[in-house]
């Protein structure tokens, strides 16, 4: 990993291959790992970049305010890219869809998975989620507030713990330990993030989600398709809400054609 420091910590990246620049923003429960079955057919055709988010992964939590918009924007500044494609999956689909509207300019296309939607209506099942998590944290417990959402991200609503693979599991532990240990602290100094009419994305805009997956981002994603002008839905059936740990294969095969767009 690479570090790009500034005063209020450091970011943490990678880049593999060459070509035209992709930019892989992993999820809030995750690190750039995540991505780690996708890259290789990527970078046959693409520069793929991965970065941590401040507190995430190998990036050092915030020691001062930050933007995750902003943090993107000085890291594509330092890498010399004007303008890339955008993957992101849940948090970092959030981040991408706040960078596509402060910088239209800067992004070839969108691919948003499983993100989420400011200001969402919360189902039972997700209000019961936070109430589980939130007692964890706050008893300093991280075994128990991991054990929680990897019942929720991992797992999901619809099956049981023998229809996953354990190794994604054991996988997955370590980095939802590190954000959840750093939760607090990115909270406290995120400045929030940029936030607009998505009806005004004029970029070309893929939309993934999960047959698997929660309810409420099943319906999110279908509101982001339907509310960002030309975007395409694609569902995969095997996966819950980390399309990219869980189907990575589908994922690639979905996003060639439309990358190369």
């Amino acid at each position: 990993m690479i570090t790009l420091a500034d005063d209020r910590g450091h970011l943490s990246y990678t880049i593999t291959g060459e070509g035209p620049p992709v930019v892989l923003l992993h999820a809030g429960v995750a690190d750039h790992t995540m991505w780690d079955a996708v890259v290789p057919t990527l970078a046959e055709r693409y520069t793929v970049i991965r970065y941590d988010l401040r507190g995430f992964g190998e990036s050092a939590p915030p020691t001062g305010p930050f933007s995750e918009t902003d943090d993107l924007r000085r890291l594509l500044d330092h890498l010399g890219h004007e303008r890339v494609r955008l993957v992101g999956a849940s948090w970092g689909g959030r981040v991408a869809v706040g960078f596509t509207l402060a910088h239209p300019d800067r992004v070839h296309s969108l691919t948003l998975l499983a993100a989420p939607w400011p200001g969402y209506d919360w189902s039972a099942e997700m209000i019961a989620y936070d109430e589980a998590e939130t007692p964890a944290l706050d008893a300093g417990d991280l075994d128990a507030a991991v054990r929680v959402n990897l019942d929720m991200w991992l797992r999901g609503p619809a099956r049981g713990w023998d229809d996953v693979e354990a190794a994604l599991t054991e996988r997955l532990r370590g980095p939802m330990r590190t954000c959840l240990a750093n939760q607090d602290t990115v909270g406290e100094h995120s400045q929030g993030r940029a936030d607009g009419d998505i009806a005004t994305i004029a970029v070309p805009t893929l939309v993934g989600i999960g047959r698997l997956d929660v309810a409420d981002f099943q319906d999110i994603s279908h509101r982001y398709a339907a509310g960002i002008p030309g975007a395409s839905l694609v569902e995969f059936s095997t996966a819950a809400h980390l399309i990219a740990l869980e189907a990575p294969a589908e994922l690639t095969a979905a996003l060639g054609p439309f990358l190369a767009r």
